[in-house]
């Protein structure tokens, strides 16, 4: 995952500049800086004004399209003054953690994935789902899992779009052993012949970091394990979850090598990217950024859908775009609006991302498998054809259930990433390392049950 995670971009539309967002004293949170201000044509009745936060996207062309003309344009249509800022990803928690103590911040707050622990900051967002639905049809499942509380009744958030996590693979290794990794086993046996004959590894973290979070849910899940059930109990302690955690420990043997433990949410993009890499799980940010920076290296690296495992194929959404409104913001309104006006913009927003940002809502891209069909800064053009049917593999965080705040606190605290690398490690035996896991998870899911939120 190539995010950046530089400080916040410092713009002045006009002559008029923004003072400096005093920095955040909570670690991890990125230094922000004066955002975008739209203004509304002269002689207009006195402007509003609607505070936006986001991350600094990995396509820069859609930052500037997004600032440069969108914002702009809406802003001038709805006689608005729109601030925008953009962070890294490093800083999203803390910077909403920051907002959330002091009772004041942006009218919109931009996430990478649920934050359903922050149910109880934020309005009920069932209000534009309702409206967008109205516009442009039902979203997908996804979204739903990954913003609704079942048993609060309560949306949370409001998802626009989501980003594919395909295998990215190098075509001219793997066709020299004659495979394809289709599925979990290809990898294995075929990742080995690789880094036998050309010593070149595999690359899929186990480390404490975004990346590897989301590659072994997607083992667990092809395995037929998860944290939890359908119905949101805790059920990681299984022989599905022990023949994952074996499946990883023989994968890490025979094909990988120790930097993987260490490694951060963008060194696999590094990985594949140098040269050094045959296989990795990533969203398309590896292949895009090839593309502008090693022409001769992205011809090599090709996509694949999420690896078939023993039960299913299935993977992970890699990040999830959730957009919050703060119970405490000043434009409550105007927040809605902008959400239900960018859904029915989202085919733009679509390609100016360069089809990193899937839509949660159909309807709005309804050409989205012919857009991908065939992309001329691709080699070859048909590279992001495999993403067409992406539905059929992707899943939530959560999986087979929703997303929940007990969900997010393991996911935020890297206990399946830690449990898969003590095994691989050889650190602990893979039942030990899932019993240490399981003790975590259960007591989380007892705190936030307790909670009444889960």
């Amino acid at each position: 995952m190539a995010f950046s995670t530089e400080g916040l971009r410092k713009k002045t539309i006009g002559v008029i500049t923004r003072r400096q967002f005093i920095k955040t004293s909570l670690v991890g949170a990125a230094a922000l800086g004066a955002g975008e201000l739209v203004f509304p044509r002269y002689g207009a009745a006195r402007q509003k004004e609607l505070k936006m936060l986001q991350w600094v996207h990995f396509v820069p062309g859609y930052d500037k399209w997004f600032r440069d003309t969108y914002i702009r344009e809406w802003g001038e249509k709805n006689n608005t003054k729109v601030i925008l800022d953009t962070i890294g990803l490093s800083g999203l928690n803390a910077r909403a953690a920051a907002e959330v103590s002091a009772r004041k911040g942006h009218d919109l707050f931009m996430f990478l994935w649920p934050k359903p622990d922050m149910e109880h900051q934020v309005i009920d967002h069932s209000e534009i789902y309702q409206e967008c639905e109205k516009n442009v049809g039902k979203p997908i499942d996804l979204a739903i899992r990954s913003t609704y509380n079942p048993r609060t009744k309560k949306y949370y958030g409001f998802s626009d779009s989501f980003v594919p996590d395909p295998v990215n693979y190098r075509k001219d290794l793997w066709d020299s052993v004659g495979m394809f990794p289709n599925t979990w086993d290809d990898v294995r046996i075929g990742g080995a012949k690789i880094k036998k004959k050309h010593n070149v590894p595999v690359g899929i973290g186990l480390a404490n970091e975004i990346d590897t979070n989301m590659a072994m849910r997607a083992i667990m899940y092809a395995f037929g394990s998860s944290v939890q059930d359908a119905a949101g109990n805790p059920v990681l302690n299984s022989k599905e979850t022990l023949e994952a955690v074996k499946f990883v420990k023989a994968l890490y043997n025979e094909c990988m090598t120790p930097e993987v433990f260490t490694w951060d949410a963008s060194a696999n993009n590094r990985f594949m990217i140098s040269g050094k890499g045959s296989l990795a799980l990533n969203a398309i940010s590896i292949t895009r950024t090839a593309e502008k920076t090693a022409p001769e290296i992205a011809k090599k690296i090709w996509l694949a859908k999420a690896c078939k495992g023993p039960v299913r194929r299935m993977g992970l959404e890699h990040v999830m775009d959730v957009y919050v409104i703060w119970k405490f913001a000043d434009n409550i309104e105007g927040a809605k609006k902008f959400l239900v006006d960018y859904i029915s913009d989202f085919r733009t927003a679509f390609l100016a991302s360069e089809f990193y940002n899937f839509p949660c809502w159909p309807g709005t891209v309804p050409d989205l498998k012919k857009l991908v069909s065939y992309d001329k800064k691709a080699d070859p053009p048909t590279k992001y054809a495999v993403l067409e049917d992406v539905l059929d593999w992707a899943t939530n965080v959560g999986y087979p259930g929703y997303a929940n705040a007990a969900i997010d606190e393991i996911f935020s605290t890297w206990i399946i990433s830690t449990m898969f690398a003590r095994a691989a490690s050889g650190m602990m035996s893979p039942q030990d390392a899932i019993n240490a896991a399981d003790r975590k998870v259960k007591k989380i899911f007892k705190k936030w049950q307790k909670k009444g939120v889960v």
